[in-house]
């Protein structure tokens, strides 16, 4: 009996002991994996790193690590003409996940070809990966992902360090800096590549990696982009979420007849024209537009966005988003639609009421994204960890004071005659709009003598545009075409 108690006491000690243990992700560590995709009918050869490398602090001592995957052609060996492409996603809070497996690197989901997911899950070749014309990192900030802060007994981390606008663009080109020297990718052409909040961090990375880590970039791509501190409070944001009503609108077949035969961007152009040379010269004159002029323009507004006349004037010509995707599909079955992607639909408790329960996009993502990243990672490229990936990670309260990322990226433009800029975005999008794009786009460069250097590409999906099959074509070949256009020719100079 007492044999029996010291036996369960030594197993119960052994127990408690190893789950006491403390999971932590290694510093500094890398795992290299070869493999081979056919993109576009050619087979490409590369490797993936996939490992951590750390942030350090002034005293030099690691006090985050961040995670990244890196992918680089094996068949190249001088790189001095060989583009890297540095990807980062948003939230802030996002893993670097969504493009990594969805849009520019060789693997990609398996969904549907208008991207709802599909079981069992996993993931394919990724043919129109853009790793034929450049090499690829994508970094995960600081609880993103694997990526971590690191704090050891007593010695904790400032959080106002990582976690903000200009925090997490400081901290992330030091680590850049690093990235570069340590893959030798000084002599390579650079490209920013970032989606939603991701936009804002990379369009202030392109000057502080200008002014503090002297490192120039060749083009920053902006996927579904933020404000970035451009602003557009009052009538031009109320009038600006138009077209995208209208955009939601005919893929539901909610417009008119006249509207609905026609074809997306015709439409799209006569919502516009209409919002800018007749919408905001209303809304600027606010209560004092004649009621004659409102009814007309509630009317006009009614007929582009399949939402009652009545609505308009009763919101004095402000419908809210959450209403309008609560309100569009009322009568139709009660559905509600999405918010990042609004060709998805969800089922609230109610039909009544002014917004929708949850985002019924989001929830279809998670569904397919989140088992994919956990195998991909642990199975194909071999990085082994207890640590939990970190789809959002816990960052806020996130300081957003101090945001002009929209400055700064034409302030790197001016400064670079190199640079150029590519807006990518998905018409039925409503959280970082289209046509909010756009407007971002034209106040990017007020004296106009770089347009030509800012280019604007729209697609027939969401957020994440590529997620719909002929978008993923469609918006990889924009970016790749985009990178060779605006690599220098041999012996042009940086200069106006």
């Amino acid at each position: 009996m007492r044999m029996k108690f010291l036996s369960f006491l030594i197993f119960s000690i052994v127990s408690v002991s190893l789950y006491a243990q403390k999971i932590e992700l290694p510093v500094d560590t890398m795992v290299v994996t070869n493999h081979s995709v056919n993109i576009n009918g050619k087979n490409i050869n590369y490797t993936a790193q996939t490992g951590t490398q750390p942030v350090w602090n002034e005293a030099g001592k690691p006090v985050a690590s961040l995670f990244y995957t890196y992918y680089k052609r094996s068949d190249i060996k001088n790189t001095e003409n060989r583009p890297l492409v540095i990807s980062f996603n948003g939230g802030p809070g996002s893993a670097s996940v969504w493009m990594h497996i969805a849009y520019t690197g060789p693997r990609v989901l398996k969904i549907d070809d208008e991207g709802f997911p599909v079981q069992p899950y996993g993931l394919k070749e990724n043919q129109f990966s853009i790793l034929d014309v450049a090499d690829i990192v994508y970094v995960n900030p600081v609880n993103t992902g694997y990526s971590r802060l690191i704090e050891k007994g007593d010695d904790k981390v400032d959080r106002k360090d990582f976690f903000g606008v200009q925090a997490d663009i400081k901290y992330l080109a030091g680590w850049l800096n690093t990235f570069v020297t340590r893959k030798n990718r000084w002599l390579s052409p650079k490209y920013l590549i970032g989606e939603s909040y991701g936009t804002t961090r990379v369009s202030g990375l392109a000057l502080e990696l200008q002014n503090s880590q002297w490192m120039y970039l060749n083009g920053v791509i902006l996927v579904s982009p933020t404000e970035m501190g451009i602003n557009r409070e009052g009538p031009v944001e109320i009038a600006n979420r138009l077209p995208y009503f209208t955009a939601a609108a005919w893929y539901h077949k909610k417009l008119p007849s006249a509207l609905q035969n026609m074809d997306l961007e015709e439409v799209l152009a006569e919502s516009e024209e209409f919002t800018i040379n007749t919408l905001l010269p209303s809304l600027i004159k606010g209560g004092f537009t004649s009621e004659e002029k409102k009814q007309e323009i509630a009317s006009k507004m009614a007929y582009y966005s399949g939402v009652e006349e009545k609505v308009f004037l009763q919101n004095n010509l402000e419908v809210p988003f959450r209403y309008f995707w609560k309100e569009l599909m009322r009568e139709s079955g009660g559905y509600t639609i999405g918010r990042l992607d609004s060709r998805y639909l969800g089922i609230d408790a109610k039909v009544a009421g002014d917004s929708p329960d949850y985002n019924a996009e989001l929830t279809s993502w998670l569904h397919s994204f989140t088992p994919a990243i956990n195998y991909y990672l642990q199975e194909e490229l071999k990085f082994k960890t207890d640590i939990k990936y970190n789809m959002f990670g816990p960052v806020h309260p996130w300081d957003r004071s101090g945001d002009n990322t929209g400055e700064n990226l034409r302030q790197a433009m001016a400064q670079n005659p190199n640079l150029d800029v590519l807006v990518q975005s998905g018409y039925y999008d409503g959280a970082t709009t289209y046509f909010n794009a756009k407007y971002t786009m034209w106040q990017l460069d007020p004296s106009g003598k770089m347009r030509d250097r800012l280019s604007f590409k729209g697609y027939r999906s969401g957020h994440m545009m590529y997620l719909r099959s002929e978008d993923l074509k469609n918006a990889n070949d924009d970016i790749r075409d985009f990178i060779e256009n605006s690599l220098p020719k041999a012996g042009d100079s940086a200069k106006y």
